[in-house]
């Protein structure tokens, strides 16, 4: 009997074993800030079961959804030393199994880590479409979507390898930090190459290589004193996500009874989050609306979920060695609930920093969503988020160098009024600049591949104040129309990213006349800017744009630069008088992009569709 006894136990416990599917977070670590962690346990039935642990670690609270797959459990973990612990299922205070959970040694000074900042330029870059570095992951047996390079908008086969092999690339150009499009598993059946649409949140999609590989990455950028920000997505889901396919609770996304599987398409207006005269309805519309069909809207109002995501983004901060995040959609998530997640990270790491995409087109809306905003404060609101998108430089951008003449509002005018509302934001060194992403038509098809008006973009994004960011193969004069062809037009394959392309633009002898010259200039400017504190920390002094010619400095106590932008056709002729309360008693520069000497006494000379960085 006691032997029968015996095996229907052991019997019991191999069933146990079995229920139990996933625990997330699958481990965490010892000495953390956030040191109550709420594991969230899915298998079969797993509910009817009870939890403990079988030593130190104290289990805090333990919630049941209406969903009988799953379980949350918190655990203390506070002075709890790194090492393997046992969590124990009971049923009738009988342990029918027992599952292990491990809390792992921190990385020395983790979390003090440092975050990019406006020392850095950001090159963006989408995986799939930079490099195939690793040709048997393109297709795998666990992901939908296979190969098909034919397909401007399938799977092109780029990976984390094929990142990392073109590191050197990147480093000879000038970057100092490395933004990827989304990295984890995206299991739509079919445009699953961006990623937006996610089906597992610790898991690197397969098809980009593993976990470990991204790891890997991170560690390979440090090595060039380099950095590495995530795009973390909180706003939606994909809709393969595997708790989207067995929701914990109907509440776990933004579900609308108008639909079967809860789909309203958002309205996309977002001014309803601060907007004193929005009607409810109307906020509703907006922030509790799906992105996509295939993207099902998370409800961070669920303190379950908002637990899930700041857990899941401070898991990839410590497993990866992250430096930063890029967070998608920052101003469709629930403004509250964003919030708390932003200043949960930053609480661990307090020197990290997350740049959040609100796409906006007023500079008030968008400094609304900056940390310590005192735009925000008058709606009793503070993000916590530190860095935003300069969105309205890039409405700028993408116009005024086709405007010949200046007029009113027009031409550079657009830049000097741009710059002009920078009271406006509580820290104005923590704006992403930018020309161009992988959402926007690419600037060097606005302006036709015409390299001068290229230089003169370039050289605003890498001196102005903020973060610049440049999108790959910009460098190279790279064009791209998303109205005329759709999205994957402005997400073209990278020329020698894979074998046998006929043209290899991450070598100089590969690149044509054109790339070469493109590439030269970059290279150039963003090295240059490197060392230049007054470029990363100075202030800003600009002056009213004439005849379409814009000056501005950026200076320190110890250094300064005079930026100048001509955007006429016509060579013009300044007088620098005007600019004596910058100059001083400098009677010459040095243009960096000339290589030239450069007198400042009287007047400046400055040729047609130009631009000149002066150091003094």
């Amino acid at each position: 009997m006691k032997t029968i006894t015996f095996i229907l136990m052991v019997l019991l416990s191999m069933t146990i074993f079995a229920q139990v599917e996933k625990i997330e977070p699958p481990f965490w670590w010892a000495g953390m800030q956030h040191s109550e962690v709420q594991l969230m346990v899915y298998g079969q039935d797993i509910a009817q079961y009870e939890v403990a642990f079988a030593n130190t670690i104290q289990i805090t609270d333990v919630v049941k959804t209406e969903n009988p797959n799953y379980m949350f459990v918190t655990i203390n973990t506070k002075n709890v030393d790194a090492g393997t612990y046992e969590l124990q299922f009971l049923k009738d205070d009988t342990i029918l199994g027992t599952q292990s959970y491990e809390l792992k040694a921190r990385r020395d000074h983790s979390a003090s880590r440092k975050g990019f900042d406006s020392s850095d330029l950001i090159y963006l870059v989408m995986p799939d479409r930079f490099s195939n570095g690793n040709s048997d992951n393109d297709s795998t047996d666990d992901t939908i979507e296979e190969v098909n390079r034919a397909e401007l908008s399938g799977r092109h086969g780029g990976d984390i390898q094929g990142i990392i092999n073109h590191l050197d690339y990147l480093d000879e150009l000038g970057v100092t930090a490395l933004w990827s499009t989304p990295l984890l598993e995206d299991n739509e059946p079919i445009h699953s190459y961006h990623t937006y649409a996610q089906s597992d949140y610790y898991k690197i999609d397969p098809r980009y290589g593993t976990n470990d590989d991204y790891k890997r990455l991170a560690s390979e950028l440090h090595q060039r004193d380099m950095k590495l920000l995530m795009d973390y997505v909180t706003n939606h889901w994909g809709s393969k996500h595997w708790m989207i396919q067995d929701l914990p609770s109907k509440d776990w996304i933004n579900f609308w009874d108008s639909d079967e599987n809860g789909f309203e398409r958002s309205s996309h207006r977002m001014t309803t989050q601060f907007d004193s005269n929005a009607s409810e309805s109307d906020k509703k519309a907006c922030m509790n609306g799906w992105f996509d069909t295939s993207m099902p809207d998370i409800n961070q109002k669920n303190p379950l979920v908002l637990t899930y995501l700041i857990q899941n983004a401070i898991w990839w901060v410590e497993f990866t060695d992250l430096d930063g995040f890029r967070v998608d959609t920052y101003s469709y998530n629930d403004k509250e609930g964003i919030a708390k997640w932003t200043k949960a990270i930053m609480d661990e790491y307090p020197k990290l920093n997350i740049a959040g995409e609100v796409w906006m087109h007023n500079q008030a809306q968008m400094a609304y969503w900056q940390k310590d905003s005192k735009i925000g404060a008058i709606d009793n609101y503070n993000s916590h988020l530190p860095t935003v998108m300069d969105f309205t430089l890039h409405d700028a951008l993408i116009l005024m160098f086709a405007e010949d003449e200046q007029g009113w509002d027009k031409g550079m005018l657009r830049a000097y009024e741009n710059f002009a509302n920078d009271f406006l934001y509580p820290d104005i060194n923590n704006i992403l600049v930018f020309a161009g992403n992988h959402d926007t038509n690419r600037i060097n098809e606005i302006y036709k591949a015409d390299l001068n008006t290229y230089k003169m973009i370039m050289t605003m994004v890498a001196t102005v104040r903020g973060i610049p960011q440049v999108y790959y193969g910009d460098e190279l004069g790279m064009g791209g129309n998303k109205d005329l062809k759709g999205d994957g037009d402005i997400r073209h394959d990278f020329p020698g990213g894979w074998e046998g392309d006929p043209i290899n633009a991450f070598t100089a002898e590969g690149r044509t006349p054109g790339q070469t010259a493109f590439f030269e200039f970059s290279k150039k400017v963003f090295n240059w800017r490197k060392s230049k504190s007054a470029i990363h920390k100075g202030k800003t002094m600009q002056f009213v744009p004439e005849n379409n010619v814009y000056v501005y400095f950026r200076y320190t106590d110890e250094e300064r630069v005079m930026v100048v932008i001509n955007n006429n056709p016509e060579a013009q002729t300044l007088e620098l008088k005007r600019f004596k309360e910058m100059i001083k008693l400098h009677t010459s520069g040095w243009d960096i992009l000339s290589e030239q000497q450069i007198s400042l006494e009287n007047t400046l000379q400055v040729d047609g569709k130009t631009a000149m960085i002066i150091e003094f």
